[in-house]
């Protein structure tokens, strides 16, 4: 059996999710279930139905999971016990052991933030929604949410507007987009973007699948932005699950008499940190997920338009190595005294250190 029908057939394996099948495994591969007797099976703890599912797994799946990815060269598989498995989804407590991709894969290794809310947003929550979306893609981020109505869309359409990158996690398989109202903007989504699933291709939309694909969604990304939820919004089970995945949570206030705002209010009460801008999640994030196009942001959009131009003209004259102050005087074309001025700031900021005979740049794109 090849490795792709053995990677499938361990998702296959019923009742079972990773840390239970890490628990049978004891610390043999996961790889070397697939010589072992039946008998062999047995003793490690796996039940009967399991055994076969092992011994004999189901071919007609394996085939037509095989026949969706060679449809489209941008589909991937990736399982946990692959090196592109995004870092951040193995910490959660359950991750799935399978990640059915359509777009760009490498996106989930990049920083992301979810933004999640009601599927019947009022006007002002969906401008929310989109503005965040668009600042936190100025900042370098990748914006995530679940391509439901509402919000979610509001979300994904708020990064596409910017060009940016966003990731969107189905509660269904790939081959079946839910809502069928959004199958368009999932097709903008995919012109820069990624589709993610744990479903089989052909999995429907079943009511079950929704909150393992909350789990996705948060634990994909450092944080999760609420936007706008009633007291039983479904978005609130996504914080609940960021606040156990050790992320941050966010949540965006409203009017005190609106029934649609209720959730947000108590996440904040709760200890959620209330914001209004991209700017407030950023001051958040730990600082190594931070590049410094971020930083450069949210420096410089507190600059008048008359400073801000020196600004990247010095800091594009230090190096990563020591920089005299005479070559940065040099390369920007500025007076001295502004250049030193400038200087300052950056390193109070962070973004460079001084050192014998000069500056060194220290903050570097991630």
């Amino acid at each position: 059996m090849d490795r792709l029908s053995q990677i499938l057939s361990l998702d296959l394996i019923p009742n079972i999710g990773y840390y239970k099948l890490n628990q049978r495994l004891n610390g043999r591969s996961p790889f070397e279930l697939f010589e072992c007797s039946i008998n062999e099976l047995f003793e490690m703890g796996f039940n009967q139905q399991q055994c076969l599912a092992i011994t004999q797994p189901d071919q007609s799946k394996i085939h037509r999971a095989k026949t969706w990815l060679a449809g489209q060269p941008n589909r991937t598989i990736i399982s946990y016990y692959d090196p592109q498995y995004p870092q951040l989804l193995k910490q959660i407590s359950s991750p799935p052991l399978l990640l059915f991709c359509q777009g760009n894969a490498d996106l989930l290794h990049r920083s992301q933030i979810a933004i999640v809310g009601s599927r019947t947003p009022t006007i002002s929550a969906r401008e929310n929604a989109k503005k965040l979306a668009s600042q936190l893609i100025e900042f370098s981020l990748t914006v995530t949410s679940g391509l439901a109505t509402g919000i979610d869309s509001y979300a994904h359409l708020g990064a596409i507007s910017v060009n940016g990158t966003t990731i969107a996690v189905l509660g269904s398989g790939l081959d079946n987009i839910y809502p069928k109202s959004n199958i368009g903007l999932a097709t903008k989504i995919l012109e820069h973007g990624l589709l993610v699933s744990e479903f089989w291709p052909d999995v429907a939309p079943y009511a079950s699948n929704f909150p393992r694909r909350n789990r996705i969604v948060s634990g994909l990304s450092l944080g999760v932005v609420v936007v706008e939820a009633a007291q039983r919004s479904g978005s609130l089970i996504t914080a609940r699950l960021a606040l156990e995945q050790n992320r941050e949570v966010f949540a965006v206030p409203g009017m005190i008499n609106n029934p649609m705002t209720q959730g947000c209010h108590k996440l904040i009460n709760q200890g959620a940190k209330l914001i209004t801008t991209a700017a407030d999640i950023i001051d958040e994030l730990p600082f190594e997920y931070v590049s410094l196009a971020k930083v450069q942001h949210k420096i410089s959009s507190r600059l008048s338009p008359q400073s801000r131009l020196p600004f990247d003209i010095i800091l594009d004259g230090v190096d990563y190595e020591i920089t005299s102050i005479d070559q940065v005087v040099e390369r920007s074309g500025l007076p001295i005294a502004i250049v030193l001025e400038h200087l300052l700031s950056l390193e109070l900021t962070g973004l460079i250190i001084s050192s014998s005979g000069g500056y060194i740049k220290i903050t570097g794109d991630s």
